[in-house]
């Protein structure tokens, strides 16, 4: 039997492709080994290309996985390979260059190679792609939660993101297949979905009358399905009638992860970001009404070229005035290639380490200020494995449907369950809770039932 090995850089979205292309060689009868093994017939390195760095780490990886074996098959893939393929074509070893489409052809490359052992590019322009890329995932390593990528691509352009170069405009999935797909995971037994894309609230904007409030609407119909999650979504595309969706749903997750980058308007027009603080702030605002207790979570982008001192302090405000539930802050890093990348007054690195260690405690401060609002409060959450501080504890953690981590005395009989916990004591990281009871396919199972 062939083996395959693969490495994964980068975001979310390129761990789902992953697995997705793990399928395509699954069905192909290969076994799947540790990347670290030596001796793995074909590596499949799937590359990243969002920061210099990504690029710099993508080649280590190549260059390792030839090391390992010099006979093997090495295929490259991903946004790396989409916006450098010549780079990645000049070292030694590479026999497959595919970029971030037509990774459902990965197989019959391989079989070419196999035949004539001469090296295959097989990227072509992105700006052209206009076809969403159908390739699934019928499980995850995550026994609870399951992604599924809903589109692809994105057409904002921000100065400091080469994103759109690496994958593309915006392209959405077609509802039915997007339908199907949900349907399958939750045959699987996948009680939440989360739907991910590269711009995942832009889903639709390509479509004839049909949007991500729709999809959400749509979802619903599917039997058996209990959450929905959306990875992210831009302030401009919570609409009135997401809200109105999300009001009206006990499955969408009163979570929504919104993009700020930065909480200065000056810095937002240079990033080329479309709203101000004040728009950004009057949506927020917007949410909280409509959807009571709600997590709003948020990206940062500290030290932006030519960020100010009282620039960062009008972002570290503007944060605290919101009253995020959790950020995730990143030193703004240079990308080539980029606008942002040969703009003028750089920040010097231990400047923006600062600025973001002042993020990071005010971060602490935000999510153990959000965890205090439920105390005493019965959530529901899906506990997805033992307490990983103490695996051996008798204790479970999983998510609550507004982004808690909670940790609850537990067997594991009830993973990948809905149950009802009482959230008794707040953290920054987690929260310490009692289970009430557990919910068992609709059926409420009383505590005595079962054996804790």
């Amino acid at each position: 039997m062939s083996t395959v090995a693969f490495h994964t850089l980068g975001c979310k979205v390129n761990s789902y492709e992953t697995e997705a292309i793990w399928q395509l060689f699954k069905a192909n009868g290969y076994e799947r080994v540790d990347f670290e093994q030596d001796g793995a017939d074909v590596y499949v390195i799937n590359t990243c290309t969002v920061t210099n760095t990504g690029d710099k780490k993508s080649r280590q990886v190549i260059r390792r996985a030839i090391r390992r074996n010099p006979d093997a098959i090495v295929a490259v893939t991903g946004c790396y390979a989409q916006t450098s393929p010549g780079e990645i074509a000049q070292i030694p070893g590479v026999d497959i260059i595919v970029g971030t489409q037509g990774r459902e052809k990965l197989i019959e490359y391989v079989e070419q190679i196999r035949r004539e052992r001469q090296p295959i590019n097989a990227v072509s322009n992105i700006m052209k792609a206009r076809e969403f890329e159908e390739l699934d995932v019928p499980s995850f390593t995550d026994r609870t939660r399951a992604s599924l990528k809903i589109q692809e691509g994105c057409n904002n352009f921000c100065t400091f993101c080469i994103i759109p170069w690496a994958r593309g405009l915006m392209r959405s999935r077609k509802p039915e297949s997007v339908l199907e797909q949900a349907r399958k995971l939750v045959d699987a037994g996948y009680l939440e979905i989360v739907l991910t894309g590269i711009h995942t609230g832009g889903y639709g904007e390509d479509l004839e009358n049909y949007n991500l409030a729709k999809l959400l609407v749509d979802l619903h119909q599917v039997e058996g399905l209990k959450r929905i999650r959306i990875s992210s979504i831009e302030a401009s595309q919570i609409t009135d009638e997401v809200i109105d969706v999300i009001n009206n749903s006990d499955r969408v997750c009163r979570h929504l992860h919104v993009p700020l980058q930065a909480g200065d308007d000056e810095v937002l027009k240079r990033m080329r970001r479309k709203y101000t603080t004040a728009e950004f702030y009057e949506k927020m605002v917007k949410v909280r009404e409509a959807l009571p207790g709600v997590a709003l979570t948020t990206d940062v982008i500290v030290g932006f070229p030519g960020e100010t001192e009282q620039q960062f302090q009008n972002t570290y405000d503007f944060i605290k005035t919101v009253g995020f539930a959790e950020l995730h802050v990143f030193p703004y890093s240079m990308r080539t290639g980029t606008p942002a990348a040969r703009m003028p007054d750089q920040i010097p690195e231990e400047v923006k380490h600062e600025r973001v260690a002042r993020l990071l405690e005010l971060n602490q401060q935000l999510t153990l200020a959000y965890a205090k609002q439920f105390v005493g409060e019965v959530l529901e959450v899906i506990p997805e494995r033992p307490y990983k501080e103490d695996p051996d504890s008798g204790l479970l953690m999983g998510y609550s449907d507004n982004y808690l981590n909670v940790v609850f005395p537990g067997d594991a009989s009830m993973i990948g369950n809905i149950c009802k916990v009482r959230l008794d004591e707040p953290g920054s990281e987690y929260c310490n809770g009692t289970l009430v009871r557990v919910l068992d396919n609709e059926r409420p199972v009383q505590l005595k039932e079962r054996a804790i």
